[in-house]
């Protein structure tokens, strides 16, 4: 799937030495919830003792230690929240009795803006003729319209996932490379989904998105929500939600091999921006980032971008004292080998390596102040989805705009020569015609070394060999977009049958539609007719011909039904049994 190796967040405590331990949240953070519990990774939960945690101005707090099933921890939940502004201080023994030592942490308690009221917006109508299409054996399925341009024989094999919004057709969507449908769920006119990739959850392909209101989406470019994890029947295994008191951003989710999540938050709260010349009363939209334990729920490990990075770094300004200033805008997290994690924000064109240790940013990639001397061509603006690969470069998503500041958004590859201390760029996709992506976009590179690039705001998506050309090219109908696309072999069999529908040609003419939504292997359709629904025999098979495949049939039959063939002409599932 073109990831590097995930760190493992495990410790081998020795036989007297006392583990390291990570503190979220961490040392210095500056807005943390007053529902934050306190989380101790890396060390196991009856090696915690002696928990102590004393807030300013709330005094002690008592609490309970719960262990995390992902990997070494626990997080030491208040059994009362902490006062809005107030520092709070944290101690406790760590280790074995025999070589216990002392940890340490401080941190302050966020001031909410509470004077933010997001504002409902206008239900989308039904979608436009020509954007989307709908189904006989299906009728309450409305798909977005994909048109595919390009298909070359050197592109790779796979469907392709999308997430289409700005439409009133909008939900997760699977496709094949023909343009295809082969999954939809349609959600509400008041949610989106972003996100949508197949991901591994316990050892099986799992498929993963993030769901949630459109109301925060449309207006802060921002997300409240949680993640999904459902199977290869379509069935909900999981959901990840944000811990202490947040919302899961729509920007990133992305699950470990040990069964944690690193996902992407966002709180709203009061800071004094008058040293950098905002308002000394300001509002202020930080970025956060957490690590999940699933099965329970636990908060692991939390970072905040304020405390880490200088407000000043921003390319954004605070404009308003009651609409929050989107500093930062953390846009995706990518895990790398060394303990560490690359960090995109938007709003300050940097790349930030941070340590999963200390929270640390270790070096950066751009903005105002790179770590490196950039090469031609390496610097980037409002840029999307660092990647780090497994030669050691790392992938950005360039969209050089809004406020436009590139003639047209590229795929990127750099290089770090640390020696040097130097940044060169050693790869590069552009499409043709020229598109430039105000915001969103990934580029997703396969095992085979291609390049599949989602453009966001633009809504394109396409497939570029390693030498940049173009492979494959499709796009939704305007003005849909899909914030990523990715492609992923995928296997499936819907738990629920397949549907069914018939309707009378003339005398003793039928047509027979069947579909199955979701379902990968069907090969053939069979039609059963009969009498009755107890007197059901075949009576005609057909190749399965895209989403729906429809087949005549010349009958009398008052019923009708259909099974799915597999290619080995296995029996896969029926629906139920119609009246013709």
């Amino acid at each position: 799937m073109g990831s590097t190796a995930v760190p493992t967040r495990a410790s081998t405590p020795g036989a007297t030495a006392a583990p390291t331990v990570t503190i979220s949240p961490l040392p210095g953070t500056r807005d943390a919830s007053p529902s934050t519990q306190i989380s101790f990774l890396g060390v196991a939960a009856n090696e915690i003792r002696n928990v102590s945690v004393i807030g300013s101005r709330s005094g002690v707090h008592s609490g309970q230690l719960r262990s995390y099933e992902s990997a070494p921890g626990a997080s030491f939940l208040p059994s009362k929240p902490f006062v809005e502004g107030e520092q709070v201080r944290v101690s406790a023994l760590i280790g074995s009795s025999a070589g216990a030592r002392k940890v340490t942490s401080a941190f302050t308690v966020a001031r909410h803006d509470y004077a933010y009221r997001f504002r409902p917006l206008p239900k989308p109508g039904p979608p436009r003729p020509g954007t989307f299409q709908s189904f006989v054996s299906a009728p309450s399925l409305q798909a977005p319209l994909v048109s595919v341009t390009a298909d070359s024989a050197g592109a790779s094999s796979g469907d392709i996932f999308l997430a289409p919004r700005h439409t009133g057709a909008q939900g997760p969507m699977i496709i094949d490379s023909a343009g295809q449908l082969v999954w939809f769920k349609p959600l509400s006119n008041n949610e989106g989904a972003m996100d949508f990739k197949v991901s591994s959850y316990e050892g099986k392909p799992v498929l993963l998105w993030w769901q949630g209101s459109n109301a925060p989406l449309a207006q802060l470019g921002l997300g409240f929500g949680v993640d999904e994890i459902y199977d290869s029947s379509y069935h909900q295994v999981a959901q990840i939600h944000a811990g202490n008191g947040y919302w899961a951003d729509l920007h990133e989710v992305q699950i470990t091999p040990h069964g944690s999540a690193f996902i992407t938050a966002d709180t709203l709260v009061r800071a004094d921006l008058s040293p950098i010349g905002g308002y000394r009363e300001g509002a202020l939209a930080d970025g956060v980032v957490q690590e999940i334990d699933i099965k329970t729920g636990l908060v692991m490990f939390e970072w905040h971008a304020w405390g880490h990075v200088a407000l000043g770094d921003s390319f954004t300004r605070s404009t308003s004292p009651t609409n929050p200033w989107d500093w930062f805008h953390v846009n995706s997290i990518s895990l790398g080998p060394n303990d560490d994690m690359l960090i995109s924000a938007r709003n300050t064109w940097t790349v930030y390596d941070v340590s999963l240790a200390t929270g640390a940013v270790l070096w950066r990639l751009g903005g105002k102040k790179p770590s490196f001397r950039m090469g031609s061509g390496t610097d980037t603006a409002w840029q999307h989805n660092a990647r780090w690969q497994p030669d050691h470069t790392i992938t950005i998503f360039d969209d050089g705009a809004t406020p436009k500041e590139h003639s047209q958004s590229r795929v990127i590859r750099e290089r770090i020569d640390w020696k040097s201390r130097s940044v060169s760029l050693v790869g590069r996709d552009v499409h043709t015609p020229t598109l430039l992506a105000g915001s969103q976009g990934n580029d997703q590179v396969l095992p085979n070394g291609d390049s599949f690039v989602g453009w966001g705001a633009e809504p394109y998506f396409s497939e570029f060999s390693p030498s940049g050309q173009l492979l494959y090219d499709g796009h939704l109908q305007a003005p849909a977009q899909s914030y990523r696309a990715y492609r992923f072999p995928w296997t499936a069999t819907p738990a629920e049958p397949p549907s069914i529908a018939a309707k009378a040609m003339g005398p003793g003419a039928e047509t027979v539609y069947a579909s199955w939504n979701g379902a990968t292997e069907v090969a053939q359709w069979r039609v059963l007719a009969g009498s009755s629904p107890s007197s059901m025999t075949p009576l005609a098979t057909a190749a399965k011909s895209g989403f729906e495949t429809a087949i005549p049939v010349s009958s009398s039959a008052g019923w009708f039904a259909v099974q799915a063939i597999g290619a080995s002409g296995e029996v896969l599932a029926g629906s139920q049994t119609i009246r013709g």
